[in-house]
Parts: C-alpha cells; sequence; structure tokens
C-alpha cells in the first residue's frame, strides 16, 4: 500500500499564474447551457455588485464559453432536493449492495458442481500457447478481489473522459458531469460528476490513488459494501461541496473522484493507522497513514478556510469525514442491519418461486 499515490507530485498545471496540486478540481469555465443567463446591461457593473462568482480560465478546463452566473446566488433552499437525493440515493446503493451480496452467495452455492465440473473439462481440452483469451484471464486471475473490483469503476471513468474529447457531447458533459448548486440541473451531477475528468493527469492521479488502496478497502468492507460506500462517498462529498458553495457564495462547477476516493483513503487510514507510507519520489521518507491522513485534512480545512479556489476542498473534507465516519460507527449503523431487508428480500424470492412452481403443474 503506498501513500505515493496520493502524495506524488503533479504535471506542471497553471491557473492564473500559480501552479496546482491535487485530484478533484473545480473548473471555473463553464458552458452557458444550465446556468441563467445575467439579463445585460449597457453600463458596466460596479465590483461590490458582483454575485461574488468570478470566472477563471485553467489548462485543466473544457474549451467552452465562460459561465454566466445566476444575478442572485442560490440559497440554502437549492439544497433541499440535493439533501433529499443524497439520502434516498445512499439507502438505495446500501439496500441495492445487501441484496447483491444475497445473490451473490446463494448463485455461488447454487453453481459449485457446475463450476467444478468446468474446471474439469478444461483440464481435459489442449491448452492453446499464444490464446489470448488465456493471457487475458491469467491477467485477471492474478488481480486481487480489490483489483478486479475497481477495474470497472476505472473503465467507467475512462469512457467519460473519452466523452470530453467529443465537441457535440460538450453541452451535455458540462450539464450532467460537473456539480455545482447554481446550475438548473443539481440532482444527477451529484454522481456523474464522480466519474468525470476533463484532465488526462487528474484522472490517472485518482485511479492510481483508488487502484493503490483497492486490496485494502475491500478486505476491509467487502466487494459490495465498498461499492455502496463509494459511491455513496461521491454523492454525499458533492452535498458538502453544494453546502459550502451556498454559504460562502464561492460557486463554480466541479468534477472528479477524489471526494469518494478520500472516503477510501480515510477508511483505510483510519483502521490501520500505524500502517507505512511513502511518497513515490521520496521512498526513503516514511510516515504513518495516521499522519498522513491528518495532514490532508489539515490542507484541506486550510484550502477552505482561505478560499483556495482551484480544488474542491470543502467535497475532500466531506468524503475523508464519512470515511472516518463509516469504519468507526456507520458499518454498525448500517450494514450489520441489513438482515431485515435480506429477510424480507428472501421471502419476496420465495414466494416468487412457489407461485412460478405452482403454475407449471
Amino acid at each position: 500500500m503506498a501513500w505515493s499515490c496520493w502524495a506524488r507530485l503533479c504535471s506542471r498545471e497553471v491557473l492564473s499564474g500559480r501552479r496546482c496540486r491535487g485530484h478533484r478540481f473545480t473548473l471555473y469555465t463553464q458552458h452557458r447551457n444550465g446556468f441563467k443567463r445575467a439579463p445585460q446591461k449597457t453600463e458596466p457593473r460596479k465590483p461590490d455588485q458582483e454575485s461574488g462568482s468570478k470566472t477563471y480560465k485553467s489548462s485543466l478546463s473544457p474549451p467552452v464559453q465562460e459561465t454566466i452566473f445566476y444575478t442572485s446566488s442560490p440559497s440554502l433552499k437549492h439544497l433541499v432536493k440535493p439533501f433529499f437525493f443524497t439520502i434516498g440515493f445512499t439507502g438505495c446503493a446500501f439496500g441495492s449492495a445487501a441484496i447483491w451480496q444475497y445473490e451473490y452467495l446463494k448463485s455461488r452455492v447454487q453453481n459449485y458442481f457446475n463450476d467444478a465440473r468446468a474446471d474439469w473439462m478444461d483440464k481435459l481440452r489442449p491448452q492453446k500457447n499464444g490464446d489470448f483469451r488465456k493471457q487475458v484471464n491469467k491477467w485477471w486471475n492474478s488481480l486481487s478481489e480489490g483489483q478486479r473490483t475497481v477495474t470497472g469503476i476505472i473503465a467507467a471513468n475512462v469512457f467519460v473522459f473519452c466523452l470530453w474529447r467529443i465537441p457535440p457531447m460538450q453541452r451535455t458533459m458540462i450539464t450532467y458531469f460537473t456539480s455545482n448548486p447554481a446550475s438548473r440541473v443539481l440532482c444527477s451531477p451529484m454522481l456523474l460528476s464522480t466519474f468525470s475528468h476533463f484532465s488526462l493527469f487528474h484522472m490517472a492521479a485518482n485511479m492510481y490513488v483508488l487502484w493503490s488502496f483497492s486490496s485494502s478497502i475491500v478486505s476491509l468492507l467487502g466487494r459490495e459494501q465498498f461499492i455502496a460506500v463509494y459511491l455513496s462517498a461521491g454523492v454525499i462529498s458533492t452535498f458538502v461541496s453544494y453546502v459550502s458553495k451556498v454559504t460562502t457564495g464561492r460557486f463554480g462547477p466541479s468534477l472528479g473522484a477524489s471526494g469518494a476516493i478520500m472516503t477510501v483513503l480515510a477508511a483505510v487510514c483510519t483502521k490501520m493507522p500505524e500502517a507505512k507510507l511513502a511518497i513515490i519520489l521520496l521512498p526513503m521518507f516514511t510516515f504513518t497513514a495516521g499522519n498522513a491522513l491528518k495532514a490532508i485534512i489539515a490542507m484541506d480545512m486550510a484550502g477552505l478556510v482561505l478560499g483556495w479556489k482551484f480544488f474542491d476542498h470543502a467535497a475532500h473534507l466531506g468524503g475523508a469525514l464519512f470515511g472516518i465516519w463509516y469504519v468507526t460507527y456507520g458499518h454498525e449503523l448500517i450494514w450489520k442491519n441489513r438482515e431485515p431487508l435480506v429477510k424480507a428480500w428472501h421471502e419476496m424470492r420465495s414466494k416468487s418461486r412457489g407461485k412460478g412452481g405452482g403454475g407449471s403443474h
């Protein structure tokens, strides 16, 4: 497990003459779609009359037109729908994960003998030395369960990254794959922006972190629970970002997986605080996971208080706090109380099977 994946140096990206470091960042260049157009005035606006949101351009930002924000900033009432969406989505994620685990275990028991027979038949078949499929299966089987689990997440991020490269998709990507409380679409981007990266380095850094910690987090939570936690963390961290932007008046669309990845990082570091981590470029310097987590939280707290605008520090903090809370208390409150749901699902499946069997006679 390498701390290097989170602390490795970023490539030289410049925003307003300053170097930038980190993963989840805030785009201050946006398409007009999804935002209310400010009324045009013949006279220039005074600085004290501005809404407090400024537009910045970054080399990491999509090549789209500048955003024109609301003349009146969104209020807390704009957070009602995202709040209920966060609660509902989180509940559905954990409920679906519990049912998924039940179905998987049941299917595994039912197919045990079929799998054994298939393995026996494979041994009887002549092996092809240059078979590409055999090489792929060998590579896949060499991965840990955690690495196999996050492969689908990484593939989804790569697919969305490719969509950013298609010019006709720019308007859709800005509307649905960046999150901003000033947008007309509030809920679906809370999840979709977690899989969205415009910069190749941004995506590569985030996916490297996820890949590096995948074995630890899946060993800790299990595959199904991890997926529920990861998806919920993306939505929760985005909601915290919404709250921060509305309360501070610092609006700007955000995208990236680092809010959810901070949950993974925080969960692992909280459970294994004495684990030794190192920076990839400075492997001779090691430190504990607990100290690394404290440093990251302190940096994001400073960024939030001081108003650093390039990265979404509120989303980072939201993800980190959710990860700490979940492995400390949330696991006991949510996952270990899934039995009533699984029992109800089992009874519904049994009744459905019984009705199907009765009709066949």
